[in-house]
């Protein structure tokens, strides 16, 4: 969980990056860049490690976000943005500011943004019937962001804004468990 003060680093990063995007008409191409940050930041651990280790230069750290940004063909400004953010020993709050520019991307467009974590990935056809019923239920576009997590056992967790819907099945193990504590 981000502390309050990497959260406001997250949100004035962010706010920076949006607005550069939004004047150089880049914020689809930023979006697509960062959308795919996030999946490595996920699948990686080591890249986690090189965004958390306070035990890295910001030349090394540099060096490696611009490694990655090439690789991964991002725009010129996601790749300046990423070296700015490791020049500054920010790298600790990418994830969240992340999070943020597309929190405001989507806002912009009128989405709703959903976080949907599931057991196990999802078939494209499971995926197109939860966006619409996330459609049917919140109206207008939905921006969903899918994770996995297999420690669910089964079934997923929907997140919209503050209100969450926990159909997994460890959770339903967990109440179980706490009821049948006090049956005894």
């Amino acid at each position: 969980m981000p502390s309050e003060t990497t959260g406001v680093i997250a949100d004035r990063y962010a706010t920076a990056l949006f607005q550069l995007a939004e004047g150089q008409d880049a914020l689809d191409q930023v979006a697509g860049d960062l959308k795919s940050l996030k999946v490595m930041i996920r699948e990686s651990a080591d890249l986690q490690r090189l965004l958390d280790s306070p035990a890295l230069k910001r030349a090394e750290q540099g060096k490696a976000m611009a490694a990655l940004a090439d690789a991964a063909q991002f725009h010129g400004l996601t790749k300046n943005f990423l070296g700015l953010v490791a020049s500054q020993r920010r790298l600790h709050a990418i994830y969240g500011m992340v999070e943020a520019f597309l929190g405001f991307l989507a806002k912009k467009r009128g989405e709703v943004s959903a976080k949907v974590t599931s057991a196990a990935a999802l078939s494209q056809d499971q995926f197109d019937a939860l966006v619409s019923a996330l459609k049917a239920t919140y109206g207008g576009q939905v921006a969903v962001d899918v994770a996995v997590d297999p420690s669910l056992l089964g079934g997923m967790v929907v997140k919209v804004g503050s209100r969450m819907v926990d159909s997994s099945l460890k959770t339903k193990l967990q109440h179980l468990k706490l009821a049948m504590k006090g049956v005894g």
